[in-house]
């Protein structure tokens, strides 16, 4: 059994303390997506996926404009996983830059779709998000309101998928327990 000990921080909770206006709590919700984070979109997480299981898959070799289903092995996804996604977008460009954000290796629907019916945990990719900026919240709110999280921003997983050498392993997510925002900082750690 998990039991969490921390505090629930949500919006109204900031203003009633006075530390933040309507316009200061919009500012703290768009921090939520700096670095690694999730996408919550409202929705809360579960600490029962704080440990998971995790897969991790190479895509940087793929350069059609999306990742389909076809394009992947990914019979051995398993429900509560989180499946992780390299495409070295993050190590080529660099975190926070402009080719950073305008580089996406995007993840089809029907790849998404497949990967819901899985009923995994999370979605991680190494990249500013699974779709470009035209589709994003879409496609974060999609999966959120089917209980599954992307994870952006991710790093190291060039060594994560040296280390891991297709096996699964356990994955750590630590998020801040704040409720109401679109976005929450977490810290994501791998165990191989």
């Amino acid at each position: 059994m998990k039991i969490d000990l921390s505090y629930k921080v949500d919006k109204k909770l900031l203003e009633a303390l006075g530390l933040a206006t309507k316009e200061i709590a919009s500012d703290i919700d768009k921090t939520g997506h700096v670095g690694t984070h999730f996408d919550v979109m409202g929705r809360e997480y579960s600490v029962d996926n704080i440990i998971t299981q995790g897969r991790i898959y190479d895509i940087s070799h793929i350069k059609a404009s999306e990742v389909k289903t076809e394009d992947l092995d990914l019979t051995s996804v398993k429900e509560k996983d989180f499946v992780i996604f390299h495409t070295g977008i993050l190590k080529r460009f660099g975190y926070g830059t402009k080719e950073y954000f305008s580089n996406y290796t995007e993840l089809s629907d029907e790849l998404i779709d497949y990967l819901l019916s899985k009923k995994i945990s999370y979605i991680g990719v190494d990249m500013g998000g699974v779709k470009g900026p035209k589709d994003h919240p879409r496609i974060d709110q999609y999966c959120a309101d089917r209980g599954v999280f992307i994870i952006e921003n991710l790093n190291n997983l060039e060594l994560l998928l040296e280390k891991a050498d297709n096996k699964p392993f356990k994955v750590y997510n630590f998020p801040v327990n704040f409720d109401g925002f679109s976005g929450i900082p977490c810290r994501v750690v791998a165990e191989v």
